[in-house]
């Protein structure tokens, strides 16, 4: 395996593409018995590039599209409160009713104890699942006047249309061309398959994909569903995760693909809702890396994987080791899930802290 170079002079630190969508969150009780939500914004590959600039300080850009209505100018909002770039945002004419195009929802509930976190998604037929090929100038945007050190991007925008997948390929290709590192991560959502052809047409998709990637994220569901390579010696509900099992499952996928640079999945044992152990563990340069795993009590682990993504991504970009890297994606992940919403409401010393053991006694 060729270590991850991350290139220099470059417009921003991070590239995400992926869709934007507005969150209404129910707070502690159901989605089916709330009369009032909070707003959030959130969504997988942006969710990346928010964590990188707010918590860590780095400059990020979101490519996506929106129905240009009071709720696309609101998700707008938000990510302007995010600090992340919306200069590559598209608009897409509305209609008044959403018949043609429309803003994604994605209804949130925490869980707690025994009753499982859970969402229910409204995104059919949303201005970013209807892009195609030619929409983004990638030739400008990787070009000399731009640029980005890494491009990130995932298998939840590569689900939303036969589009997308091309677009994703099409921006992928367009980077490591620019020497853009790119990244990738696997997010299996069994709601976005389903209905287009399941787990079957999800590993003709992200198969071709994954041929693109230098650096992929996952966990043992993701590399099943996504890609067909399993994890062995483990029993459904996933109460012991061998790490032996974990190692051989990321050599496995390293093998299948050598244009990868860095394979990684995250390890979760789900306790209970609100309680679960959480660790990682990591292939680079043909060494396994392992972050063990740590009881944490969770608020709302909505997600936990992208903030884990956001940290391991800030270890390459800033230069630290890829042990630093992962220590420090899973320290962002876990404080991610201590707050609301989908987005990082951590600081980096807090991160810093956490990654040194440090305990929960106030600091004022």
């Amino acid at each position: 395996m060729q270590p991850v170079l991350i290139p220099s002079q470059r417009r921003w630190d991070l590239l995400s593409l992926g869709e934007v969508m507005l969150r209404l969150d129910p707070g502690p009780v159901r989605v089916h018995t709330a009369r009032q939500f909070t707003a959030w914004e959130g969504g997988g590959e942006y969710n990346v590039a928010r964590g990188l600039r707010r918590c860590f300080g780095l400059h990020t850009a979101i490519a996506t599209a929106l129905a240009d209505n009071s709720v696309g100018r609101l998700v707008e909002d938000f990510i302007f409160q995010g600090g992340v770039d919306a200069s590559l945002l598209k608009w897409v004419p509305y209609d008044g009713v959403g018949r043609a195009t429309r803003n994604g929802l994605n209804f949130t509930e925490r869980g707690f104890g025994i009753r499982a976190a859970a969402g229910t998604s409204d995104r059919g037929h949303t201005a970013i699942s209807q892009v195609k090929s030619g929409d983004f100038d990638w030739l400008t945007i990787f070009g000399d006047k731009n640029g980005t050190k890494c491009l990130h991007t995932g298998g939840i925008f590569a689900a939303l249309s036969p589009s997308t997948a091309e677009v994703a390929l099409e921006a992928m290709t367009a980077a490591q061309a620019a020497g853009t590192i790119v990244s990738f991560d696997l997010n299996f959502r069994d709601s976005l398959w389903k209905a287009i052809g399941g787990k079957a047409k999800a590993q003709e998709v992200n198969r071709a994909l994954v041929k693109k990637v230098d650096i992929l994220l996952g966990n043992e569901e993701d590399f099943s569903a996504m890609l067909g390579v399993h994890l062995k010696g483990v029993s459904e509900d996933f109460a012991e995760l061998p790490i032996h099992a974990y190692e051989e499952m990321l050599r496995e996928v390293a093998a299948l693909y050598p244009n990868l640079k860095l394979v990684v999945s995250t390890l979760r044992t789900a306790t209970t809702a609100s309680v679960n152990s959480w660790g990682a563990i990591a292939l680079y340069e043909d060494k396994i890396i392992h972050v063990p795993q740590r009881e944490i009590e969770i608020y709302d682990r909505v997600g936990g994987g992208d903030s884990f993504a956001s940290g391991l991504l800030y270890g390459f970009l800033a230069g630290k080791s890829a042990e630093w890297a992962l220590q420090c994606g899973v320290a962002h992940g876990a404080l991610a899930m201590t707050t609301p919403g989908d987005t990082s409401m951590a600081t980096l010393a807090e991160v810093e802290r956490a990654m040194k053991g440090g305990s929960a006694r106030i600091a004022r």
